[in-house]
């Protein structure tokens, strides 16, 4: 579905409860900077309609981002993405560290040095960086890995 405001394109599997890939969602687009540290996030009945989802089961995705620590929601006021920085930085390792697994364990079958594989990468995510110029911005030089 497209939405205003930063969301994007979600499309839930049925391995996995919903609820969890709603909390995926919101890690994602933290660590892609679509959500910032104290940024306003919708309500659990409007991230209900935005993303088509029961509002119980939105209700139990910002449960479990409370519990986690990745939302903060202080009586009446508006659900926020944590400022904790310790937090955010743990997203951002989790994310990458299973996007590494899933790479290794993809590429452990080919028989191919370290070196000749980084090289790889390396020259893969640079390419990538220059189709998308905005990450590139982001990224400072694009030599950061």
């Amino acid at each position: 579905m497209r939405t205003g405001g930063g969301w994007e394109e979600v499309e839930f599997n049925s391995r996995e409860p919903v609820y969890l890939q709603v909390v995926r969602h919101f890690k994602e687009m933290i660590v892609a900077g679509k959500l910032g540290a104290g940024q306003v996030i919708p309500s659990r009945r409007e991230l209900g309609t935005l993303l088509k989802i029961n509002p119980n089961t939105a209700q139990r995705s910002y449960k479990e981002m409370e519990e986690r620590k990745l939302i903060v929601t202080e009586g009446n006021s508006p659900s926020r993405i944590t400022r904790d920085d310790s937090v955010l930085q743990a997203i951002r390792a989790e994310l990458l560290g299973e996007a590494v697994d899933a790479f290794v364990a993809a590429v452990r079958k080919v028989d191919v040095p370290v070196d000749e594989l980084l090289d790889l990468v390396k020259s893969k995510y640079i390419e990538a960086l220059s189709v998308n110029p905005a990450h590139a911005d982001k990224e400072g030089s694009g030599e950061r890995l």
